[in-house]
């Protein structure tokens, strides 16, 4: 397809498919003459991650290169791949919130409590555990008395939710495809899974409180005299 398809296929606008040409996100398609090129999926699939990097996750353009160099590089690594487009660090490389402070590896004993007793296997520059830890000690500092128990029954219902995104990407073989899925699964279904909870808390405190809740006053009369 000429540069104009992959833009109106893609949703990409034609400056923007250059720039990223020009930057190297983008592979070159196939020369057909001196100023013009043929592109095929493989460059529509491509486009789509960058989208989902730049756009959804909020990556730089140099940072978008080197995941998506680095998904290239480990494409036949599922779990690589996964880890890298999720915001999992992999290799050598630790992220700036493993050294944010020198009680860091106190704190993150509760989340290391907590993963032996799931059985889960988690990098441990996984940037969640220290989500776990902080959350805790903040429980803690306004007076509820939870420690990492506490959040056993949550991790198994989290279990289930990564049984399903992972569902979701078994089916794919293309590693661009499985990148991207994987990208918005994580970064756009949150906010969702989050408003799910908040409804399941109406649904389930009307199931145990609602026939004993007096009515609302309706809008249209409170604070009235009851008069037309």
């Amino acid at each position: 397809m000429r540069i104009s398809e992959l833009s109106r296929r893609s949703g990409v606008a034609n400056a923007t498919i250059k720039y990223y040409l020009r930057e190297g996100l983008l592979p070159p398609g196939r020369a057909t003459a001196a100023t013009q090129a043929e592109y095929d999926d493989t460059h529509l699939r491509r486009l789509r991650l960058i989208r989902a990097l730049i756009g959804v996750r909020g990556l730089s353009v140099a940072a978008a290169k080197q995941v998506l160099d680095t998904v290239s590089e480990y494409q036949a690594d599922t779990h690589q791949v996964l880890g890298l487009v999720v915001g999992i660090p992999t290799g050598n490389g630790t992220p700036e919130a493993a050294h944010q402070d020198d009680d860091a590896e106190e704190r993150g004993s509760e989340a290391a409590a907590l993963l032996t007793a799931l059985g889960w296997e988690v990098s441990e520059y996984n940037p969640a555990r220290h989500v776990i830890d902080e959350t805790l000690q903040a429980l803690r500092s306004l007076g509820l008395d939870h420690d990492w128990h506490f959040l056993l029954p949550y991790a198994e219902l989290a279990r289930r939710t990564a049984r399903l995104d992972l569902d979701e990407l078994e089916s794919l073989k293309d590693p661009l495809e499985m990148a991207e899925r994987a990208v918005l699964l994580t970064f756009l279904l949150e906010p969702a899974l989050m408003a799910l909870r908040r409804l399941a808390q109406e649904a389930e405190s009307m199931v145990r409180h609602g026939e004993a809740a007096e009515p609302l006053p309706d809008s249209g009369t409170a604070g009235g005299d009851g008069h037309e």
